[in-house]
């Protein structure tokens, strides 16, 4: 029987204990364990209220909850758990909780879904578009605060892209897998219009590249940009003799959905995003 217990603060035996999971949930799945900001939070000792299942001293499955109205969760593997749901709503009246793939959500409300899209490479279209800019790839000193303006501004309604921090950029360059070749910005008129960062999954064994961010600032919108950044950063990926790439976006974005699609991505897997509360999920005793 699972027995989860929560701490703000992981002793250096349980990180390496969670991140050790993460790596053979990974391996086991073929996908992410985890989403990339959650274990960023256990490698770089961020806040969040860790929740373990122990079997004595060690780790046998791992949940992180980020604060917020309302607190967000999501388990290592994806999936949900009664005993950990309830021992969570004991402390927090709702809780929205990530789920991957096919995830029982039955006793919540889902109130969002990500979807998963991928597409063969390389892709092929009949007029590529021209650049009405100066396309360059991204210097790390130069550029950091005019790309978060410029981020920021693009997805200022979005929950978890529209108020990134510096300290947060600098988290992402510091990764081992971060390459400016694949980083690429627009420039119109000296102005920061569009980007597209790539990202290629050495480390799997498919190798596979990601659009990882795709931006326009909103003064910019309705030219084609984002389709033109797609394609540029997709062809970036294809010359690195990568096959496939992939990109989130949620399903709610009807024109990006539209976009990529015209592209050739097709849906691999849905996320789901449920919310769970105190008064009104029925949970066995």
């Amino acid at each position: 029987m699972a027995t989860w217990c929560s701490t703000s603060s992981l002793t250096a035996e349980q990180r390496l204990e969670v991140l050790d999971l993460f790596n053979r949930t990974e391996s086991e799945l073929g996908r992410e364990a985890i989403d990339e900001g959650r274990r960023r939070t256990v490698v770089h000792r961020g806040i969040g209220e860790h929740w373990l299942d122990l079997d004595g001293d060690r780790v046998r499955r791992y949940a992180l909850l980020t604060p917020g109205e309302p607190a967000s969760v999501e388990m290592c593997g994806g999936g949900v758990d009664e005993r950990l749901l309830e021992a969570i709503l004991t402390r927090h009246e709702t809780v929205d909780w990530w789920t991957r793939g096919d995830a029982d959500t039955t006793a919540g409300t889902v109130v969002r879904t990500l979807q998963l899209l991928r597409v063969t490479l390389p892709v092929r279209v009949e007029h590529a578009p021209i650049a009405p800019g100066v396309i360059r790839t991204f210097d790390p000193e130069r550029d950091a605060l005019s790309w978060l303006a410029q981020n920021n501004a693009a997805f200022a309604d979005h929950p978890e892209q529209g108020a990134w921090t510096e300290r947060q950029l600098d988290e992402r360059l510091s990764e081992p897998w971060f390459d400016p070749s694949g980083f690429f910005l627009l420039e119109i008129d000296g102005r920061l219009a569009a980007s597209c960062w790539t990202k290629v999954h050495e480390l799997h064994p498919d190798r596979f590249g990601e659009i990882y961010v795709i931006a326009v600032h909103p003064d910019f919108r309705g030219r084609g940009l984002g389709r033109m950044m797609v394609l540029h950063g997709l062809d970036a990926i294809r010359r690195k003799g990568v096959s496939s790439a992939t990109l989130f976006v949620d399903e709610s974005n009807v024109a990006a959905r539209g976009l990529y699609e015209s592209l050739g991505f097709t849906l691999e897997r849905e996320d789901c995003l449920v919310r769970f509360s105190a008064l009104d999920t029925p949970l066995k005793r």
